[in-house]
Parts: C-alpha cells; sequence; structure tokens
C-alpha cells in the first residue's frame, strides 16, 4: 500500500462527517470530517503505485474550486481521476448544509 498525505489551504468549514463510495474494483472511498484547522488536510491510502503527480493535480484541482477546511481519508482500488472528483464532489454535498 501506497499512503500520500497533502495539505491545502482553506477558509470554509464543513457542517457535518460525510462517507461515500465503497473500496472496491475501479473505485474508492472518501471519509470527510469537520476541522478546526484553516487547511484541508488529505490522507490517500492506494495499492497503486506511481499516481502521486495525478492524485496531486486532482486534488489541487478540487481545493482551487472548493476551498474547505477537512480531515479526508481516502481509500482507493484502483479509481480513474474522473470518478474521484466526483466521489469528493459527493462527500462535500453530503457534509455541507442543505
Amino acid at each position: 500500500m501506497e499512503r500520500m498525505e497533502y495539505i491545502f489551504p482553506a477558509t470554509k468549514n464543513i457542517d457535518r462527517p460525510a462517507h461515500v463510495g465503497v473500496v472496491g474494483s475501479g473505485d474508492l472511498e472518501i471519509v470527510m470530517e469537520p476541522s478546526d484547522k484553516l487547511v484541508a488536510e488529505v490522507t490517500i491510502r492506494t495499492g497503486i503505485k506511481g499516481f502521486n503527480r495525478t492524485w496531486e493535480a486532482v486534488l489541487e484541482r478540487f481545493f482551487t474550486q472548493h476551498d474547505v477546511s477537512a480531515q479526508i481519508k481516502i481509500n482507493d482500488f484502483g479509481a480513474t481521476p474522473g470518478v474521484v472528483a466526483i466521489r469528493l464532489a459527493q462527500a462535500l454535498e453530503v457534509s455541507s448544509n442543505d
């Protein structure tokens, strides 16, 4: 398993925890929890090695658009960048005010 950690600046809080997706073939799960820090802390665990730059690009794009403070755990099982972006958006929707 490869483990990656990223930190992004943030100013907006989320309201509640979220859990979306499943760890299964070609998919991933995301656990997003509120944080008191002014950063988003992202921890990724994946069995697919060598895609650090791709992960960084997908996360940079998401956090450029969504300035949220959270602790985020991603457990990956070979998801494509598009699936990662969709799951992040889903987790944000679940964790935000209705």
